[in-house]
């Protein structure tokens, strides 16, 4: 047997910062716990789940004060066979480097930036692009920074594998008192008060910033209420849509004791702004008339006294919304997000701009304590007839998808879905317009696009909630943040490509706890041998390594 091998052990550490999990060791549950921790976790099948340790997963561990020693004590006492030296040493260079680089507050007014290392701030002074923002040398060791340039120093430094520690504190805005109102029908979870004291880090330097990483249907609007109400400031609250505002409006009005006089809405329909305000992504980033602003509306995160900006769905935010994050770096800002997975990569850009990450609770683990609805994915693959095939083969790629997710044949395998749940309530998801007009005809279904009035949305969506409805046909408009929380099927029939933040959302969709306990089930409806289902495969990618299971099913038309 080879030296230091223990076969009990469940972790494999690999030299390329790779790890793997063995689900059936008896250690694999409190090995799992810790390495969420420090390790993304990239992939979890059925026997072996697969971490990465990354930068950014070590620099989100420092800044929630998880040390080097912790990180490197449970590769060793986990691993199965002797870690790799270099990734000891690397994991140590990486943790090393954060808190090198210290921003604080200097006098009055000014920012400083601090470091330990002269050397490490003389290169940072010969640094074509972090050079040209800093001020005056005050000491060998720090410099001064413009309290404007806060965020884009933090960005730019962080590209070069230099994370910068904020210590700089936050303006605490204009008073806005909120208390909430528990009742038997609401409390806070356990998990939700963890959330919200770790984003405070018990009111030090190193709390108020940050991301918190929860699935849907878990209650983050929640979380961001109990925030809310220990900031007890004006408070800016960012979303992804009309609905979303109204959402967030509903819950602030029955969770809190704040007015109706109190909360405005910054939307298309109405420019109203009052000391807790809710805006949609959308307006904010409206292009202004030729000659103007380019985006005159971004001036809102800037002219009131916030002591609190709230990113809901932050995965998704905007260029031109982090552009104005860099500059508003005294503010307080939570991120809340299901998957920080962006498809653009800039990760990074929200650890740099928003906050680290402070939080983050497994689907599963939130499922095996009954917060969310248990889960089936199905993938259901339909044929496509020789007509669609031929013209499917003689488009180009982008066309060939639109073509196979519009395959004709998936109608009756959506009416067969139908068939098999027919006391559920039913969310038909797709992409295309003609093909969900087609659907929702054929199924006697109301249909939901971004045209539809936002009156007419609500009032569809509240049809069925209340049962009125059982089968509702929705565009990309209902991907996020909207509340049904009887809905518990999903029909996807077409999508984004391959986005898997659009899967992990649309999932999400059915996903909060039913009144009766009862599952829900996911279908994602794709034609066979096609891009479709390429791009199919590549959504379902971050759900599998939330530990969820597509089972496959093949249609065969009638």
């Amino acid at each position: 047997m080879a030296e230091g091998y223990h076969p009990d052990r469940p972790l494999i550490v690999q030299a390329d910062r790779s790890l793997m999990a063995d689900v059936h060791s008896p250690d694999y549950q409190a090995c799992r716990e810790r390495l969420a921790a420090f390790a993304e976790l990239r992939k979890s099948p059925e026997h072996m789940h697969t971490y990465a340790i990354t930068p950014l997963s070590l620099w989100n561990a420092c800044a929630a004060g998880v040390t080097v020693e912790f990180v490197t004590e449970t590769m060793t006492a986990f691993a199965r066979y002797p870690v790799p030296s270099n990734v000891l040493t690397d994991v140590r260079d990486l943790m090393g480097r954060y808190g090198r680089l210290r921003l604080v507050r200097g006098s009055g007014v000014t920012l400083e930036l601090h470091s330990d290392d002269p050397d490490l701030m003389t290169l940072i002074r010969r640094n074509s692009r972090a050079g040209a923002i800093l001020g005056p040398e005050t000491a060998p060791d720090r410099a001064l920074v413009p309290v404007g340039e806060r965020g884009r120093l933090k960005q730019l430094l962080l590209k070069e594998g230099l994370p910068i520690e904020d210590l700089a504190g936050y303006a605490d805005g204009a008073p806005m008192p909120i208390s909430l109102t528990e009742s038997v029908d609401f409390t806070l979870r356990a998990y939700q008060l963890d959330a919200i004291d770790a984003f405070w880090a018990d009111g030090g330097p190193r709390g108020g910033s940050g991301v918190l990483v929860l699935p849907c249907g878990s209650g983050k609007t929640a979380i961001g209420l109990g925030v809310m109400a220990r900031a007890s400031t004006q408070t800016l609250v960012l979303c992804t849509s009309i609905s979303a505002v109204k959402q967030w409006r509903r819950e602030l009005l029955s969770r809190t004791d704040l007015e109706e006089e109190h909360i405005g809405e910054f939307t298309g329909e109405r420019k109203v702004v009052r000391p807790v305000t809710i805006a949609t992504y959308q307006m904010l980033t409206h292009k202004g008339r030729k000659g103007g602003p380019e985006f005159p509306h971004l001036e809102l995160m800037q002219q009131e006294n916030w002591g609190l900006i709230v990113y809901d769905e932050v995965h998704l935010l905007p260029a031109p919304v982090f552009s104005i994050t860099a500059t508003i770096q005294s503010r307080r800002r939570l991120g809340l997000t299901a998957t920080l997975l962006r498809e653009d990569g800039k990760e990074e850009d929200v650890f740099s701009l928003i906050g680290p990450k402070k939080f983050d609770a497994p689907w599963k683990d939130l499922e095996d304590q009954g917060w969310i609805a248990p889960a089936t994915c199905t993938e259901v693959r339909v044929p496509m007839e020789r007509a669609a095939r031929m013209l499917y083969v003689a488009a180009d790629r982008k066309l060939q998808y639109r073509v196979a997710a519009t395959n004709p044949h998936k109608l009756p395998a959506i009416q067969g879905l139908l068939e098999r749940h027919p006391d559920d309530l039913v969310l038909i998801i797709g992409q295309y317009l003609d093909q969900l007009e087609e659907v929702a005809e054929a199924v006697g279904a109301p249909l939901i696009t971004g045209q539809t009035p936002n009156h007419k949305r609500e009032a569809l969506y509240d049809a069925l909630r209340s049962g009125v409805i059982r089968t509702l046909v929705v565009s990309k408009v209902a991907n996020f943040s909207i509340d049904l929380p009887e809905a518990n099927v999903a029909i996807e029939i077409s999508g984004t490509f391959g986005s898997r933040q659009e899967e992990a959302q649309r999932l999400g969709r059915i996903l909060r706890p039913k009144a009766d306990g009862g599952p829900a089930s996911f279908y994602a409806v794709v034609s066979s041998d096609t891009v479709d289902q390429t791009y199919s495969d590549h959504r379902q990618l971050f759900l599998t390594e939330q530990g969820y299971r597509y089972t496959i099913e093949d249609f065969v038309p009638a």
